[in-house]
């Protein structure tokens, strides 16, 4: 299993590279983060956008540009249909974001006739946290993605964090559905909905995880918290996988884990399209998108 984001390098560096597509590649941090990526021989890459943006950066930063195939699209919005395309045509494992904002690059995979959106399908995006605090890494969902995710979305959002925590090399993963209580009340929806996709997995309707909820994210974090409650549950305390109820809720935990908490380090995708789809924050740092790339890759098929 791995437990931490050194693990996964040396996890992918044992595995055949996967090809990655930045699209609008043309800012120092996804340059920069691709970069490292090539260097740790976990992908190779392709940046789509404009050429001579991307050897100024690349001359700013002391990066060889040949370590790259670059493809040159002056355009911001084109360069990320070009992307996608290479997507689709087989020549690309991988699709990233670059400087383009999260609006035009989800348009460009979401587009009915050219994206990267299967028939029927939920997209969702999922986090991955290594919090020094937590004893292993957590799969979270859904940050950026689905505002209000209902019944049919959680399903697909459990399996997701589930399918995630899998390629971590968690046999069966431990998924809490999140609410504001553990206590199974019916005037709070998240409850409701938690409890239903609970008893689904009890039923065996939800295979491969476990899934527990509604429960606080006191006690799905913490086994002395379940022990003080005396919840009984094979879930809380040692939750692989966090279900949030709404975007709010998960970006919340998110920007808080970002922001208070030092050594904290994070990777973040979309889930659910054709190929994984690396989404970070523009401002996101180096780090961060690295990470990024080793969960597309770790997850790509």
């Amino acid at each position: 299993m791995i437990t931490n984001f050194d693990q996964l390098f040396d996890h992918l560096r044992s595995k055949p590279k996967k090809r990655l597509a930045a699209a609008w590649a043309v800012d120092d941090h996804t340059i920069c983060a691709v970069a490292l990526a090539i260097k740790a021989g976990i992908v190779d890459g392709t940046l789509v956008g404009d050429e001579d943006m991307i050897k100024d950066v690349c001359a700013k930063e002391n990066i060889d540009p040949s370590i790259f195939r670059i493809v040159h699209n002056p355009n911001e919005l084109k360069s990320i249909a070009q992307a996608v395309e290479m997507v689709n045509n087989g020549e690309a494992d991988i699709l990233m974001k670059g400087l383009c904002s999260t609006d035009k690059y989800m348009r460009g995979i979401l587009n009915k006739e050219k994206g990267l959106l299967p028939p029927k399908a939920v997209l969702s995006h999922v986090v991955v946290i290594q919090n020094p605090n937590y004893h292993k890494l957590l799969m979270v969902s859904d940050i950026a993605v689905i505002p209000a995710p209902d019944f049919k979305q959680k399903l697909a959002m459990v399996q997701y964090v589930s399918n995630t925590a899998k390629a971590f090399g968690i046999e069966k993963p431990k998924v809490a559905m999140v609410a504001a209580t553990e206590q199974m009340l019916q005037g709070m929806p998240a409850c409701v909905e938690a409890a239903m996709i609970a008893k689904m997995s009890d039923r065996g309707q939800i295979p491969g995880c476990v899934v527990d909820g509604p429960l606080a994210i006191d006690v799905a974090l913490s086994a002395e918290a379940v022990k003080i409650k005396k919840l009984v549950s094979e879930v809380a305390g040692d939750a692989d996988c966090l279900v949030f109820p709404s975007i709010e809720a998960a970006n919340v935990f998110y920007k808080t884990n970002t922001q208070l908490i030092p050594g904290t380090k994070m990777a973040a995708m979309v889930a659910g399209a054709k190929a994984p789809c690396v989404l970070s924050s523009r401002a996101d740092s180096v780090d961060t998108k690295l990470n990024s790339i080793a969960l597309a890759a770790v997850t790509a098929k």
